[in-house]
């Protein structure tokens, strides 16, 4: 029979290492577990700072999830983000034998030739084709197609090289890093729908430090970016502003209703910072924000008539107010909440929160690149004749362990019963012993 597969995950964020564990069966992809570790400063705005406490907290979490499964966890797929993740588009040509079909492999080895050329102090993480054209003439699929020549547009999704080099340096305690996700790339493929991407749509993260901005159109990614602003930037402008701790400053923000109109904020008191005081700190920042995400449009080459949708996540995204201000300032844009992929199941109810989605996108892009009967888990096996019960001999009137010919401590397991479980099984053997017991005295 076949065997279910175990898939890991983590995503490491500015504000928090999340990690997670599903289960892919014939049924689907259920999510068993998941545990998370709260941090700051150990890893700004994407990029991990602290290697040693990272790994540190990589390491707690997943013990808790081996604990949590009975087995070992022998590798994971984990996430790439951060400021300088960001797309470089490329093209490349070539002459092709046009008596002979086009390949799927020869689209690979062209594909990969987009990378040939270094770009200094970064690094190529993933390929995403935009186009092809053979002879010349876009086609949505080269293969199996004759022609003299090809052409490929790309997307080289880059990074500075320090961001994958420590990401290498908190995976090396022994659990293997399977695979390395472009993390916005992930979540685009899992929550966006197939009319989003191909009619157009800005998919927008905005975490703690970070604002990842993807654009899609005619169901391909167009333009990706990573900002260095997130939610963090509102709260330290209330922090330092009104001169209150980080920790104050991040209570009043979330308990403004809408934080965004200051003219509709009242004058109430949280934590002694009055909320029409924190309501102009915030409002103004992320009035920043905002006029920086817009402008990725054009820095993209598109106009905004032909990008309808946006869809929101990320931490920062519960702000109130923040759809409809979006909406307001990208004018012609339909702007929705992102949800966690339909693809996926989740076993408890509290995970089921659009702050994991980033984690949730790794483990349904996992499942499907996993090779068949391929687990990033070893579950501890028990088998039913291993639960078993050293019987005493009597031997005058003082009980002694029962021995082979070799001098050596032996016990001959007794033959189970088909039909029963292991716990059925120790307990008819210890009512034994004690039955036992009761006849010795």
């Amino acid at each position: 029979m076949e065997k279910n597969q175990y898939i890991v995950a983590l995503e490491i964020g500015s504000s928090k290492i999340v990690g997670a564990i599903a289960e892919k069966s014939s049924t689907g992809l259920l999510v068993r577990h998941l545990v998370e570790e709260k941090h700051l400063n150990s890893v700004r705005y994407g990029i991990v700072q602290n290697v040693e406490n990272v790994k540190t907290s990589i390491n707690r979490i997943l013990k808790n999830l081996e604990g949590m499964i009975d087995g070992r966890i022998k590798s994971a797929y984990v996430g790439i983000s951060g400021k300088s993740l960001h797309s470089v588009e490329s093209e490349v040509n070539r002459t092709v034998e046009s008596t002979e079909p086009i390949t799927r492999e020869l689209i690979d080895r062209i594909i990969k030739d987009a990378t040939r050329t270094p770009i200094r102090n970064y690094e190529t993480v993933d390929i995403v084709p935009r186009a092809y054209y053979v002879d010349k003439t876009e086609t949505q699929n080269p293969v199996g197609q004759f022609g003299s020549s090809i052409k490929i547009k790309v997307n080289l999704i880059v990074a500075k090289t320090t961001l994958k080099l420590n990401l290498d340096r908190v995976m090396n305690f022994g659990v293997a890093p399977k695979d390395f996700i472009v993390t916005p790339l992930a979540v685009g493929e899992q929550i966006l729908t197939d009319s989003e991407r191909k009619l157009g749509c800005m998919l927008v993260d905005m975490g703690a430090e970070t604002t990842t901005v993807s654009i899609y159109k005619d169901g391909a990614l167009l333009y990706l970016v990573t900002l260095p602003l997130g939610g963090r930037n509102l709260t330290r402008d209330v922090m330092l502003g009104l001169n209150q701790l980080e920790e104050t400053a991040e209570n009043v923000k979330k308990n403004i209703n809408n934080p965004l109109d200051p003219s509709t904020v009242s004058d109430v008191v949280i934590e002694g910072v009055r909320a029409s005081d924190a309501s102009n700190y915030i409002s103004a920042r992320m009035g920043e924000i905002i006029a920086n995400i817009n402008q990725q449009l054009a820095n993209a080459g598109v106009s905004a008539d032909a990008i309808p949708n946006i869809v929101l996540i990320g931490g920062s995204a519960h702000l109130g107010g923040l759809a409809q201000k979006l909406g307001e300032t990208m004018k012609n844009m339909r702007v929705r909440l992102g949800q966690n992929p339909s693809s996926i199941r989740i076993q408890n109810g509290e995970y089921n929160k659009m702050e994991y989605i980033e984690v949730f996108s790794l483990l349904a892009k996992a499942a499907d690149a996993i090779d068949l009967g391929d687990t990033c888990v070893e579950l501890n096996n028990y088998n039913d004749t291993s639960f078993t019960v050293n019987t005493p001999q009597q031997t005058g009137g003082q009980q002694q362990p029962a021995t082979g010919g070799n001098g050596k401590k032996d016990s001959k397991p007794e033959k189970t019963k088909r039909g029963k479980s292991r716990w059925d099984i120790l307990k008819e053997r210890l009512q034994g012993l004690m039955t036992e017991d009761e006849e010795n005295e």
